[in-house]
């Protein structure tokens, strides 16, 4: 199906883009403040907001003047910019037609001016938006436009900034292990050395070889010395690691997923429910694109589970002998899919369909989905049929 709205032409590429980046949307405020509070300054406008926008949802993830978090996409007016080369400007939003029953309006009924300026990524694709707003009719000098495009490259140096903090995060950790695998691997040897030395010992003393006994004692106690020295490096190390900022836990995720999609399943009255394993509730692993693939998987669910329906979460980690791996599960009583739909998905080609309220489809959620687990190296299974709900379930590896 063809969208009434507006998606960039290279929409399949924007959002891996996006997705690469490894946001927490709802943890990010901090971070660019400074951003919003500028760009308010420069602009003379009481509101000014950082959106990103993904498949089916905008995300505020910085904000002055406005308590906005989280918006559908085909109810905002940064989805118009993403398309835009340097900037779109509305002088009276209730003025356009696009947007007169559109929940940013009905919600916020005394808007009016909008200008935004779109998030262009070093490679080239337009992730979100900056965009100020007035409460007035209103029109920017092309001087003040040409400082939020400014403030805009900022945004977009320090999202790229955090992302090769991220990646340099990944490959100091997986540095780390070497050492950590040699000390694990000079130990074994050491304890054969030891028990060797003491079946030595043990004859000797009926042989009475007086030096070969003191030779022997010498090795077992430098062998016992150096087992003490590999011990200690491995301790001091699982200090250091102890939940680095690219771990989350099965606890810290389930909240993450609560506070993201709450009001998405809440304005549709649909029950939304996370639950875990609580055996290993507290055992870190990495986060390294969950909140994307379980975020698209939730919201494409909210989207196709009328309202009284149910969403429901389940997370794992599954404990095996060398790795472990995450177990996720993501469960819907909504209108299901057919044969095709899934096959699609799986193959990374499928389209996009309205939601159960008549939400716009936007497409490329769940084959990005299907993507992501792929680079992460797991699998993923869908079960469904047309009226019936789906259930994805997903395992991904943990080194």
């Amino acid at each position: 199906m063809q969208s009434k709205f507006p998606v960039p032409l290279n929409e399949s590429e924007r959002i891996k883009n996006l997705a690469g980046f490894d946001l927490d949307y709802i943890n990010l405020e901090d971070k660019f403040s400074d951003f919003t509070y500028l760009a308010s300054q420069v602009a003379g406008t009481p509101i000014s907001l950082i959106n990103l926008i993904d498949p089916l949802v905008q995300w505020s993830i910085a904000r002055q003047g406005l308590p906005l978090k989280q918006l559908p996409r085909e109810d905002s007016v940064c989805q118009y910019t993403i398309t835009q080369p340097d900037y779109l400007e509305i002088n009276d939003l209730t003025a356009d037609e696009r947007f007169l029953n559109k929940s940013l309006l009905t919600n916020y009924p005394d808007l009016r001016y909008y200008l935004g300026v779109p998030l262009k990524t070093q490679e080239g694709y337009n992730v979100g938006s900056l965009c100020v707003l007035d409460t007035k009719v209103n029109a920017l000098a092309p001087e003040k436009i040409e400082l939020l495009q400014i403030i805009a490259a900022e945004i977009v140096n320090r999202l790229q900034a955090m992302r090769t903090i991220n990646t340099l995060q990944h490959q100091l950790t997986e540095a780390n292990q070497l050492p950590k695998k040699l000390v694990h691997d000079v130990q074994g040897p050491i304890r054969a050395i030891q028990a060797l030395c003491q079946v030595v010992l043990d004859e000797g003393y009926q042989n009475s070889v007086a030096t070969t006994l003191e030779a022997l004692g010498m090795i077992q106690k430098s062998s016992q010395s150096l087992i003490e020295l590999a011990e200690e490096i491995l301790t001091s190390s699982r200090k250091a690691d102890a939940t680095p900022e690219w771990q989350i836990t099965l606890v810290q995720l389930k909240e993450k997923l609560e506070k993201l999609h709450r009001l998405q399943a809440q304005n549709k009255n649909v029950s939304f429910q996370v639950n875990l394993n609580p055996a290993v509730s507290h055992i870190p692993f990495s986060k390294n694109k969950l909140l994307q693939i379980l975020g698209n998987l939730i919201s494409n669910a909210i989207k196709f589970t009328p309202t009284q329906g149910r969403v429901s979460v389940f997370l794992d980690l599954l404990k095996g002998e060398t790795n472990n791996t995450l177990h996720l599960v993501v469960e819907d009583s909504g209108v299901g899919l057919d044969e095709e739909t899934i096959t699609q998905i799986l193959q990374q080609t499928a389209t996009s369909t309205k939601g159960t309220s008549g939400e716009q489809g936007f497409g490329l959620g769940l084959p990005l989905v299907a993507n992501l687990v792929q680079e992460l190296e797991g699998t993923l299974q869908i079960h469904s049929q047309p009226g019936a709900g789906t259930t994805f379930e997903i395992y991904l590896p943990q080194d």
